[in-house]
């Protein structure tokens, strides 16, 4: 017979209290009532005196963490005079080159007093240096610094694209930065497990939770196996999800993302510390959800994301401006974006319970429900080998296509309403003022450069850069070669270019 005191106990092991195992209802016992989550605004354009500016700006007006996006060279480890930029420099991101643009970058802004979240994969290595770096200049010693670096390629072979090494030199620079920061930046997120870009290129809930979590453990398993010790990198390990429309299911999605997460580690890892077994994770609201028709009613859409990923339980936030279908944000709509989350935190009252959420039956059938399909999901790629050998097979791939052909599918058929695109349309929509890049930015940052190459110490920069060469033929630990190579301005583009030469590059089957 079951009795009452059976379904306590089960319902105790399902959920258990805010902060404590298995962190269903947030990894904080007092969540919000102790501290806001961290309302990190992304931002990043042109050169990096524009985005300095910017960053002062958002700063000012409230922001408590900076988010920083490069361009779409620097991601792919170019330079900003290297023919594969042309065009592109400074017009998704900000463009970085060396050490020179990142100190103009952070100019007047005290790393030890900000946390900076860098969206950088395959070159992070790199960009984490120039950061480090430039705390040195401003007498700030590595064990300050925090922030997180994105440095999750995994899911750019799945979703995004900005890949430059195989898999398996890759995957050696994580793990090398495992081991550096464990031991030099202790406050420094060593990565930032992704599940927002693949849930971009068109995943459901549960494939982004799915996906997210095996791409966690192949990088759990790699520094593993590289000698480290679970609960010496695993607290620095984060995460980073989408918030999309269906409310209810995003809640949902981050309470059953942590339970297994925690049970992960526990049960099939061994982990001890208790931070090793807590999911924390940054939330952007969904770019793909936001319509270039009525831009205005995005602020609706990413209002309710954000209150989604709120009572979801998010370490920090970032919300979508309204017109980033049309170009990157303008001053006034970054502003919206941000004072709508310090609304949801000071006006709402939602901040003033730990889990609102937490009981209600359907939200607990909800979250039991993701989170046997999830790990479903786990169970397919454990036997195809694990994420790295699901990839290469176009598992993954193949089942966001699906999902994605399948939403689509749904909107043209009118069985999804999207607001003001298939339904609620007007005629003549007025076109509201956009941001853009000068064309000038390119040309200034090709001066800059040769400006550069022309004053630092070429005999230093080839030591350092002959140095990184033999590291790289070895077993040695990079990032202390790279930090040389920085140091004395070799470029973004010099350094990826030794490392492309020895790992060669990745080539999509």
């Amino acid at each position: 017979m079951y009795h009452q005191s059976d379904l306590a106990d089960e319902l105790e092991s399902r959920l258990g209290e805010p902060g404590a195992y298995p962190f269903t209802r947030g990894v904080q016992s007092t969540m919000y009532r102790g501290r806001f989550w961290t309302m990190r605004q992304y931002a990043g354009f042109g050169s990096a005196k524009q985005t300095n500016e910017r960053f002062r700006y958002l700063l000012q007006q409230g922001q408590t963490g900076l988010s920083t996006a490069f361009d779409l060279p620097t991601q792919i480890g170019y330079d900003a005079d290297h023919p594969f930029a042309l065009g592109e420099v400074g017009k998704v991101g900000v463009s970085i080159s060396s050490l020179a643009d990142m100190e103009v970058l952070f100019d007047k802004i005290p790393l030890d007093q900000v946390s900076t979240s860098m969206t950088i994969n395959a070159p992070a290595a790199i960009l984490l240096a120039m950061y480090i770096v430039v705390g040195e200049k401003q007498g700030v010693s590595m064990d300050k610094l925090s922030g997180t670096i994105q440095n999750d390629i995994l899911k750019e072979y799945v979703a995004r694209g900005t890949y430059i090494f195989p898999p398996t030199p890759s995957m050696r620079l994580i793990t090398n930065i495992f081991e550096f920061c464990a031991k030099k930046l202790p406050k420094f997120n060593t990565i930032s497990i992704s599940g927002y870009h693949i849930r971009e290129a068109g995943s459901t809930a549960v494939q982004e939770v799915a996906f997210t979590l095996a791409n966690a453990r192949a990088y759990v398993n790699a520094a593993l196996s590289a000698g480290l010790h679970i609960d010496e990198f695993a607290p620095r390990l984060s995460f980073f999800f989408n918030a999309h429309n269906l409310f209810f299911e995003e809640i949902a999605k981050y309470r059953a993302a942590r339970r297994i997460w925690a049970r992960l580690m526990k049960e099939e890892y061994g982990a001890q510390n208790l931070k090793s077994l807590q999911l924390r994770f940054h939330t952007q609201t969904g770019g793909s959800t936001l319509t270039a028709q009525q831009p205005d009613n995005n602020i609706v859409r990413v209002t309710l994301q954000a209150l989604a990923a709120v009572l979801g339980g998010t370490q920090s936030l970032h919300t979508n401006s309204r017109d980033e279908a049309l170009a990157l944000p303008t001053e006034d709509s970054a502003r919206i974006a941000l004072r709508t989350q310090q609304i949801i935190a000071y006006e709402s009252g939602v901040a003033d319970t730990v889990d609102p959420l937490g009981g209600s039956y359907y939200m607990e059938s909800l979250t039991d429900t993701i989170e046997k399909q999830v790990l479903d999901y786990l169970r397919v790629i454990d036997e195809m080998g694990g994420a790295v050998s699901a990839i290469e097979q176009g598992y993954m791939q193949r089942e966001i296509h699906n999902a994605a052909y399948e939403t689509q599918r749904a909107i043209e058929r009118k069985d999804e309403i999207v607001v003001g695109v298939n339904a609620f349309t007007v005629e003549n929509e007025k076109v509201p003022e956009l941001l853009r890049v000068d064309e000038s930015i390119e040309r200034e940052a090709k001066e800059h450069l040769l400006h550069l190459k022309q004053q630092r110490d070429e005999h230093a920069v080839e030591s350092t850069l002959s140095a990184l060469r033999n590291a790289a033929k070895s077993d040695d630990n990079l990032m202390p070669y790279i930090l040389d190579a920085v140091r004395v301005y070799a470029t973004l583009g010099e350094i990826a270019n030794v490392l492309r030469e020895e790992f060669g590059e990745y080539q999509p089957v």
